[in-house]
C-alpha cells in the first residue's frame, strides 16, 4: 500500500457528507484530536461491534479532547439507519466515491475463500490537533481496539 500516509504525515483533506448529510472536511475538526476509523460495511458483525465499542467510549474520547468518526463507502441513508438501529453516538462519513478511502490508503485488494476483490482494509488513524497523523493501526482486529485507540489519544499531547 504505497502512498498511504503514516505517522508524521499531514492527514489528507476530505469533503464528504456525514450521516445527517452535513458536509464535513478535515478543517471541521481543526484544533482537536481526531480518530478516523475506516470500516468495510454498515450492519456487518465486526463493523457493528467496532462502532458500538467506539460509541461506548465517547465520553473518554471527549475527555481526551478527541472526536471519533467512522468512514465507509456506505451511503448517507445507510449510515443513518445503522446509527439509529444500534443507538450509536458518533459521526459516520459516507465515501461512496472512495476518494477518501484511496487518499488514506485503505481501499485495497482483499481475498476471501481465494476470491480477490477490492474493499476497505479496517484501519484507524489518530490525528493530532495540528492535523498530522500521530498513529496508525492497520488490519485492525476489533476486540479491544477502541480501548487501545483511547489509550493512545489520552497520551497524545
Amino acid at each position: 500500500m504505497s502512498g498511504s500516509p503514516g505517522p508524521g504525515d499531514k492527514a489528507p483533506d476530505f469533503k464528504l457528507p456525514d450521516d445527517s448529510g452535513t458536509v464535513r472536511t478535515l478543517k471541521s475538526f481543526a484544533g482537536k484530536k481526531l480518530v478516523l476509523y475506516f470500516y468495510p460495511k454498515d450492519n456487518t458483525t465486526g463493523c457493528t461491534r467496532e462502532a458500538i465499542d467506539f460509541s461506548g467510549l465517547k465520553s473518554g474520547f471527549a475527555k481526551a479532547g478527541a472526536t471519533v468518526v467512522g468512514v465507509s463507502p456506505d451511503s448517507v441513508a445507510s449510515h443513518a439507519k445503522f446509527k439509529t438501529k444500534h443507538a450509536l453516538d458518533l459521526e459516520l462519513i459516507s465515501d461512496e466515491s472512495r476518494a477518501m478511502l484511496e487518499a488514506y490508503g485503505v481501499w485495497a485488494e482483499k481475498s476471501l475463500y481465494g476470491r480477490k476483490y477490492m474493499g476497505v482494509e479496517r484501519t484507524t488513524f489518530l490525528i493530532a490537533a495540528d492535523g498530522k497523523i500521530a498513529q496508525v493501526w492497520r488490519k485492525v482486529k476489533v476486540p479491544d481496539h477502541a480501548a487501545a485507540v483511547l489509550a493512545a489519544a489520552q497520551t497524545l499531547a
